[in-house]
């Protein structure tokens, strides 16, 4: 973050009432966020000698920019992380950052169970919040990170968080790339909806603002009524979304025509439908742009506000300048133009590795520098990118990606459960549900009984399933092997019974 500290400072030197932020508690000046994070990196360098690693409650408020300049101006690097984490969580992210400092308000360090012993409280700063660290007073240096400078953390489809870490020319590549294929300009507001916690959500809703020279305006909860306002009062012109959040928008009553003021908005992190969109983006006044990118590369795809609708609604826009996606074909070999098989990418925003025990761990690339993404794609005659699912058990809610082993690992731990699998239903606002179809092993399970069992075994929330289907057998195919695709079905047609 050093490059844009530099930037910032020396904006608020020129410009110093430049409006930087617009949060809950009103209208923030580039010179007041800038004498804030002058003022925590003092407190930073006088606990630490050396770079540090800062774990930081990512509100979206005026704090999470003044935290970015701070770690930037001491050469640093910042974790972004949810004041909502679980202490599981927040162990997994102590586990694998092995963090200098954490700063975040004394209510949260408490609950996700930050250690006095390890990492005291130095001071405050960011108007009252506690600054912990290190007990050692030395920073273990940021080469470990391998030119990182922000990590956050992700649910990633493995059964266990991950620890992205993105290097800052990754950042300013997919924000700039961004700028560009939207049209903005310096001074065009951008909304930080999505929670800054999140990779894609410093890219795009705190690093492309403050590049741009842009007000960030933030949404701390997200209350589809309240972006709304925001949006409209503040005269936006842009902002990214997950598609359940721009669906909710066109839900509002009284919203027709209030988004005009956007150039556009861009939707992406999750199941998309084209008829859906389409209906939402003229009853809000504005224009959607679907797109594919991930934690682990930032973005990398867009259509231009420009596009047709057929384009930008119903595939996933074209790569990056200087970004290249592939198909592979069953030969293993790049694919023919229309051709459906596994997505690869190679560009500028591609990540630094996940943190594990302290360090970047790499990222296992093609030999040729090529990510898989897991994702099943076709590249079409136009150069357009259409993505067609996921190649792993993954069940997409909201944006938020819900691991199918870990669930079920979860749901069959449970007293009376004999089997379960666990299989996504469709939601025409989520874009995907979780429902558990149940072989019980004993007094009928409920979903309220299922999800009171999860809550005390400390199981994610978001991750819990919303449908508890007791069948006799799950479904088999001919050699007695679980038949997945048939349970998809089923489940669909027990939910939606139980739903009528």
């Amino acid at each position: 973050m050093h490059q844009l500290a530099q930037e910032l400072v020396e904006r608020s030197r020129r410009t110093p009432g430049e409006i930087a932020v617009i949060d809950g508690t009103g209208a923030h000046t580039i010179g007041e966020v800038v004498a804030a994070a002058e003022e925590l990196a003092d407190r930073l360098g006088g606990a630490l000698n050396g770079a540090p690693t800062v774990l930081v409650q990512a509100d979206n408020t005026w704090r999470t920019l003044a935290a970015a300049i701070a770690i930037g101006l001491r050469g640093g690097l910042i974790a972004v992380f949810s004041r909502h984490a679980a202490t599981s969580e927040y162990e997994f992210a102590l586990a694998d950052l092995e963090p200098d400092a954490v700063v975040a308000a004394a209510e949260t360090a408490a609950s996700w169970g930050v250690s006095e012993a390890t990492l005291p409280v130095v001071g405050t700063a960011l108007d009252g919040w506690a600054v912990h660290a290190s007990v050692t007073g030395e920073a273990r240096g940021v080469e470990r990170w391998n030119g990182g400078v922000a990590v956050a953390m992700t649910s990633g489809s493995t059964g266990r968080p991950k620890c992205v870490v993105q290097s800052e020319s990754a950042l300013r590549y997919a924000g700039q790339s961004t700028i560009d294929a939207v049209g903005l300009r310096a001074g065009d507001a951008v909304a930080a909806l999505v929670p800054l916690s999140s990779v894609a959500a410093l890219c795009f809703g705190m690093y492309l603002p403050a590049m741009l020279g842009a007000p960030m305006v933030c949404l701390d909860k997200w209350r589809p009524e309240d972006a709304l306002r925001l949006m409209h009062e503040h005269r936006v012109r842009w902002t990214m979304l997950v598609p359940t959040m721009a669906l909710q928008l066109s839900l509002v009553p009284g919203s027709e025509g209030l988004l005009t003021s956007l150039r556009a908005m861009t939707v992406g992190g999750g199941p998309m439908n084209e008829v859906a969109l389409r209906r939402a983006e003229e009853h809000l006044g504005t224009r959607f742009l679907r797109v594919f990118g991930m934690s682990e590369c930032l973005g990398h795809t867009t259509p231009s506000p420009k596009d047709p609708a057929a384009i930008r609604l119903g595939c996933d826009g074209r790569p990056f300048p200087g970004t290249v996606v592939r198909v592979l074909g069953a030969d293993g070999q790049p694919a023919a133009p229309g051709v459906v098989g596994p997505a690869q990418v190679r560009g500028p925003s591609l990540f630094v590795g996940y943190a594990r025990e302290g360090r970047a761990q790499a990222p296992g690339l093609t030999p040729d520098g090529f990510l898989t993404t897991g994702d099943l794609a076709r590249v079409n005659e136009d150069g357009t990118i259409a993505i067609l699912g996921r190649e792993k058990q993954v069940i997409i809610r909201g944006g938020r990606n819900i691991d199918v082993n870990e669930v079920e690992a979860a749901v069959a731990a449970l007293p009376g459960v004999a089997q379960v699998c666990v299989v996504p239903v469709p939601d025409e606002l989520l874009g995907e549900r979780a429902a558990a179809l149940v072989v019980s092993a004993g007094e009928p399970l409920t979903l309220a009984g299922v999800q009171d069992q999860l809550e005390a075994a400390g199981f994610p929330r978001f991750k819990w399933p919303e449908f508890v289907l007791v069948v006799p057998d799950l479904p088999q195919n001919r050699v007695g092997k679980l038949n997945r695709q048939a349970a998809v079905t089923l489940a669909a047609e027990l939910a939606a019974a139980s739903s009528a």
